[in-house]
């Protein structure tokens, strides 16, 4: 989802429902909280992603880049999706996840512009590199939504390793 005039309200109202309502375990039942630390304030974005690659090459994945902000209601959300089944064995199967923080689109803007991210028109922003950095997909004109549990699952398998020619995709 684009963070925007409109659904910001929405999205600020279920961020303070996750963070400050009493939540019961049911039997069953998953409970998701709001991650404060989604986006590290302190983690080097350029050194985590070099590192992502090396564990992508060793263990045959393709590498997704999230940005976004510990503000964003929105990108709590898309991490309770990243968290659901089958999107979690979906991303453990397939993908080294690296959360890059952008402050108040102020913080890694050379990341962003670097995978072709315009992180300026929204967060949550995707990219999607292979093993060897190459990119495969960046939300260059926030094409994609991430509004459903159900599209990520077909975001991720459209996207892993093998379901698509490993070419870089033009900038």
């Amino acid at each position: 989802m684009i963070l925007t005039f409109r659904n910001a309200l929405p999205a600020a109202l279920l961020l303070t429902l996750f963070a400050v309502a009493p939540l019961r375990d049911a039997p069953g039942q998953t409970i998701f909280r709001v991650n404060r630390d989604l986006y590290s304030e302190t983690a080097n974005a350029h050194a985590d992603i070099a590192a992502a690659l090396v564990r992508a090459r060793r263990e045959h994945k393709h590498v997704l880049l999230d940005f976004g902000g510990n503000w964003c209601g929105d990108c709590q959300v898309l991490d309770i999706y990243y968290h659901q089944s089958p999107n979690a064995e979906l991303l453990a199967k397939n993908f080294i996840l690296v959360h890059i923080n952008i402050g108040h689109m102020d913080k890694n803007v050379d990341v962003a512009k670097k995978y072709n991210v315009p992180i300026t028109k929204g967060v949550p922003a995707l990219a999607v590199i292979d093993a060897q950095g190459r990119l495969l997909y960046s939300e260059r004109e926030k094409e994609f939504e991430h509004a459903t549990p159900e599209e990520i699952t077909k975001f991720l398998n459209r996207w892993k390793p093998g379901s698509r020619p490993a070419a870089p995709r033009k900038s």
